[in-house]
């Protein structure tokens, strides 16, 4: 892709772990350089763990509402990045007639990690923490992100 995207969207299978976190992280790096938002295949129940792993870095995620591609209202990126294969092959029948960039991340869905609350809690860490290693790699070549 040329140059920085004014527009990105992350998505997942429920838009309720992945993708919400992945663009809350995105919009405190670059919000305010590009336009991002997330969806999910379908609609799912905002998770609290993820608003709680989000708290702990300063981000409020409690006000996400989980919403669908078809929710979207506006269906124009320059990059879609999803982050569960289902995602993923939506992504690309969306853009089938659009100028649009789509890229796969393999990210570890943290909900089917089982044990106690610790165990969890650190499954939804390692998803934030390496999320937020994926987005400053990929974007480092833009302007700078906000501090």
């Amino acid at each position: 892709m040329g140059g920085f995207p004014s527009s990105v969207l992350f998505a997942c299978n429920f838009n309720t772990v992945r993708s919400p976190i992945a663009e809350s992280i995105m919009k405190k790096l670059f919000g305010h350089i590009v336009y991002v938002d997330s969806a999910g295949v379908r609609r799912g129940i905002l998770d609290p763990f993820g608003v709680a792993v989000m708290a702990e870095i300063g981000i409020d995620l409690a006000g996400h509402r989980p919403k669908t591609f078809d929710d979207l209202l506006d269906s124009s990126y320059d990059l879609i990045i999803s982050l569960a294969p289902e995602a993923h092959h939506r992504a690309i029948e969306m853009t089938r007639t659009m100028a649009c960039e789509v890229e796969y991340w393999n990210t570890l869905d943290p909900t089917i990690i089982q044990g106690n609350r610790e165990t969890r809690i650190d499954a939804y860490r390692a998803l934030r923490d390496g999320l937020t290693r994926k987005i400053t790699a990929r974007f480092s070549a833009g302007p700078p992100p906000v501090v």
